[in-house]
């Protein structure tokens, strides 16, 4: 199993906005590639910034291609996501999962 880790910050005044786009928008997107077995959203509101962390939960590195194409490392960003974050990191990371209870 693999994780794929992303991390975004928004404005803590579109925290709640963006949480609602991710919760109708990006896990079902995830979630409509076979090979995911689940996602999980993080947020942490530090002030007026609101880091949000996303990892999802793969099978293996070809359902992770099947979401994201090719090239892995490379962050999937939505067309919306102009709309709510501070920058656009252009890495993501993967993470083989070695223990879990």
């Amino acid at each position: 199993m693999i994780v794929r880790m992303w991390h975004g910050k928004v404005p803590t005044a579109k925290a709640g906005t963006y949480r609602e786009f991710l919760n109708a928008r990006a896990i079902p997107d995830y979630q409509s590639v076979e090979g995911n077995l689940s996602v999980h959203i993080l947020e942490r509101t530090e002030g007026t910034l609101t880091h949000f962390i996303t990892l999802t939960f793969w099978q293996d590195l070809e359902s992770i291609k099947a979401f994201a194409g090719d090239e892995v490392e490379i962050a999937k960003y939505y067309p919306e996501d102009r709309d709510f974050l501070l920058e656009f990191e252009p890495n993501v990371v993967h993470y083989e999962v070695v223990g879990q209870s």
